[in-house]
């Protein structure tokens, strides 16, 4: 497979940008990847797996949809109740390939939010997680913080898992199906 890909990612976001550059990078010669702005229709906060595939989902077609692409990418994140609780959320990232005719999924790894950033994500207003967990985090003492650049992930762990590299996780998993073609053969999206 090493050659040149072009993606087309459903996002201006950064972050998301280099995730997947940095989550095909190990498969290609080169990765271009373009970014497009696009509007998913989930809210700014998914909560669920049915919303936060969509929202990748969206994105996904809408970025092939513009053409001139190998493949159009969508991700997204957003927080699922853990089962048996009736306040701990994780956060999943959760990447979808796009070629206008085969999709793939792939999420990343999931986190638990503090319950003071679910309140208000998780109630009517569905206030982004990470607009209070702006508001909350504090640094342990002794503790360097990496800053909003590395994502909440990163400032939870002292940047040992960025944001990028959690992303690029669920752009891995997700490319799995392309790597394996003759293993999905014949299943139906």
């Amino acid at each position: 497979m090493k050659r040149t890909l072009k993606v087309r990612v459903g996002s201006l976001n950064a972050a998301k940008l280099e995730a997947v550059r940095r989550g095909l990078a190990p498969f290609f010669a080169s990765v271009q990847v373009e970014p497009l702005e696009v509007r998913s229709s989930v809210p700014d906060q998914p909560l669920g797996f049915g919303e936060i595939l969509s929202g990748a989902r969206e994105r996904a077609r809408q970025s092939i949809a513009a053409g001139n692409c190998d493949l159009g990418v969508g991700i997204e994140d957003g927080l699922v109740s853990l089962e048996g609780t009736s306040a701990r959320y994780l956060n999943v990232g959760c990447c979808v390939f796009f070629d206008g005719k085969q999709e793939s999924v792939g999420l990343s790894a999931g986190f638990e939010y503090p319950s003071a950033c679910v309140e208000s994500a998780t109630g009517p207003a569905r206030i982004p997680v990470g607009t209070s967990f702006d508001e909350i985090f504090e640094a342990p003492p002794g503790w360097t913080d990496p800053g909003p650049g590395a994502g909440n992930i990163g400032r939870l762990t002292g940047g040992v898992l960025t944001r990028v590299d959690y992303g690029a996780q669920a752009v891995m998993c997700a490319f799995v199906r392309w790597l394996h073609p003759a293993l999905y053969r014949g299943e139906r999206e």
